[in-house]
């Protein structure tokens, strides 16, 4: 596709979703940059190249689902905001926190995805990008809340992919690994689940894997340059990653069968 009209990016105050809003703009398009606290993008436009597209803020909480607009002819669709919660053991996990994943995480999206669908098809077509993480292709221990939040939107969007391309709607899924984001930082901790007997010990090797990352974190920008190249790529494939050590984890994936690549990572958890 080229790269005009609008683009609508949620979650995007930080990290992935505002280097995204920025780098669409960049390459043409008219972007819409929402998120909870407008405030808090108050210096995006700033950050748009002359001559090329634009870039507005605007207040959008996904989980307040009255308030949902899209923009008329949209052309794409980021569907990046989300939340990520603590990470206790299965068991320790209580309702309201899968509850409150899942409505920024899932049914935030959902909102968003079933006003844009009709106005991208009014344009003529589109792009819907969904992130989700390339966690969801590694047996992590203690991340089964945010981990099958993002599950749920990629059959999602597998759905949609067959549903929406009738109507020249590409979906796109996003599996992002290490990007230089708050969350990821927040992550640089041994998760909860620490504390609970029985437990310790894959959390601590769950914690010793997570620091070996350190030396293959990637940034927002080149993210959100793959992102992009992705979003105007009508031969991508359905699932894209955008960053290296994503991209290894995607190839590993499609050249091994389910349970062969779970079998060879099981170990890092289980010792």
């Amino acid at each position: 596709m080229r790269a005009e009209g609008t683009a609508l990016v949620t979650g995007a105050s930080r990290g992935i979703g505002r280097a995204v809003a920025v780098e669409l703009a960049n390459r043409g398009f008219d972007v819409v940059a929402t998120m909870r606290r407008p405030e808090d993008g108050k210096d995006l436009p700033a950050e748009v190249t002359a001559g090329a597209g634009s870039l507005t803020v605007q207040k959008l909480d996904v989980t307040d689902h009255h308030a949902i607009t899209v923009p008329d002819e949209l052309r794409v669709l980021v569907n990046n905001a989300g939340t990520e919660k603590p990470h206790p053991p299965f068991e320790a996990t209580p309702m309201s926190l899968w509850r409150e994943m899942y409505e920024t995480n899932v049914f935030g999206l959902i909102e968003v995805s079933r006003r844009a669908i009709p106005a991208l098809r009014a344009a003529g077509g589109g792009v819907l990008c969904n992130v989700t993480s390339s966690s969801i292709l590694a047996p992590v221990p203690f991340y089964a809340p945010y981990r099958s939040s993002k599950a749920a939107v990629s059959a999602i969007g597998e759905s949609l992919r067959a549903e929406l391309a009738p109507l020249g709607i590409r979906v796109l899924e996003i599996m992002p690994g290490p990007i230089d984001t708050d969350m990821l930082a927040g992550s640089d901790r041994p998760p909860e689940a620490i504390e609970f007997d029985g437990y310790r010990d894959a959390a601590e090797r769950y914690y010793e894997g997570r620091r070996g990352i350190e030396g293959m974190i990637t940034s927002t920008a080149d993210a959100a340059n793959a992102i992009a190249d992705a979003i105007l790529d009508d031969s991508a494939p359905l699932r894209v990653a955008c960053d290296p050590l994503a991209v290894g984890m995607l190839d590993g994936w499609r050249q091994s069968d389910d349970e062969s690549f779970m079998q060879a990572m099981l170990p890092t958890w289980t010792g």
